[in-house]
């Protein structure tokens, strides 16, 4: 769907018009340059749990040395926006969750919709904050749904987000998950390509396919189409001695992602930009301590 005619009925018939006040009011971009800082380093915003409301939490992450956050779709636009323009802290996605209670895998079709509507949501959210991208775990495969009916069905719903995406000028950026789907760099690459968009890509987790791959190898495989980075780690003898999501229990640089040859292959691609930290968050020493780590495993 790409001419007018065919953008206005995706609009009508998910009910997530796109006025032209919202595409006129795009925060004014003020990310870092790349250019200038080759890993701008961010958190989720759930992971901050000071006191105090989102202006207090920017402060503190400004404070801190955090270039950015990206921010779930469960906290209210009017409250980020504040927060934002109180703090000047850059809000550079956001994050949906309702892929998992209404993933576009979903059997049925009026909840592929619903899960839909509910991105589309999100893609508006980020533009409003002058972000540049909406993480989307495409889809998920379990007993009921099978990976055909699961790579068949995500498509056919990302395929009627892209023109509002092209839009707003907002990148869908899909996350490598325990999903039970796209399970190789090779598949994931051939999956983004045939969306034929420049606003898909990756939000590339590092710490996620240690389980069963090397980052470095992905990244290589995916090139350009990473556009962000999740950071966290993971350690296969936990793993091996705990269960599969204990390895998830080490911290930053303490795990088995060799981290010198992931900042190798982003070189490699050419990748710099957003990395964004996904870890079990805290107060002010907690996040201080992940920043450290960020920077020490992805200097620059």
């Amino acid at each position: 769907m790409t001419d007018a005619l065919d953008r206005r009925r995706f609009l009508q018939t998910t009910g997530a018009t796109v006025m032209a006040a919202t595409l006129g009011s795009r925060a004014v971009g003020d990310e870092p340059q790349p250019e200038k800082k080759r890993f701008l380093k961010a958190v989720k915003s759930g992971m901050v749990r000071a006191e105090g409301d989102w202006t207090a939490k920017f402060k503190l992450l400004k404070e801190l040395g955090y270039d950015g956050v990206d921010v779930s779709q469960r906290i209210p636009r009017e409250e980020v926006l504040k927060a934002k323009e109180e703090t000047g802290l850059v809000v550079h996605g956001t994050v949906g969750y309702d892929h998992w209670r209404v993933p576009l895998s979903h059997p049925k079709l009026e909840e592929r919709k619903r899960g839909l509507e509910l991105y589309v949501e999100c893609l508006k959210d980020a533009h409003a904050y002058g972000g540049s991208s909406c993480l989307l775990v495409p889809a998920v495969v379990n007993k009921s749904v099978s990976y055909e009916d699961a790579y068949k069905r995500s498509q056919e719903m990302i395929r009627e987000a892209i023109p509002v995406a092209e839009e707003l000028e907002i990148d869908i950026l899909l996350e490598n998950v325990w999903n039970n789907f796209l399970l190789s760099p090779v598949e994931t690459a051939r999956y983004i390509d045939e969306l034929e968009s420049e606003r898909l890509g990756a939000y590339f987790d590092v710490g996620n396919v240690v389980r069963y791959g090397w980052p470095e190898q992905w990244i290589r495989t995916l090139g350009k189409r990473v556009k962000k980075l999740d950071v966290k780690e993971y350690s296969r003898k936990i793993a091996n001695q705990k269960g599969p999501g204990a390895g998830f229990g080490v911290e930053i640089g303490d795990g088995d992602c060799d981290w010198p040859a992931v900042v190798k292959a982003c070189e490699d691609v050419g990748f710099s930009g957003w990395c964004t930290a996904e870890v079990g968050g805290g107060g002010k020493d907690r996040l201080a301590d992940i920043k450290k780590r960020m920077d020490r495993v992805l200097p620059g």
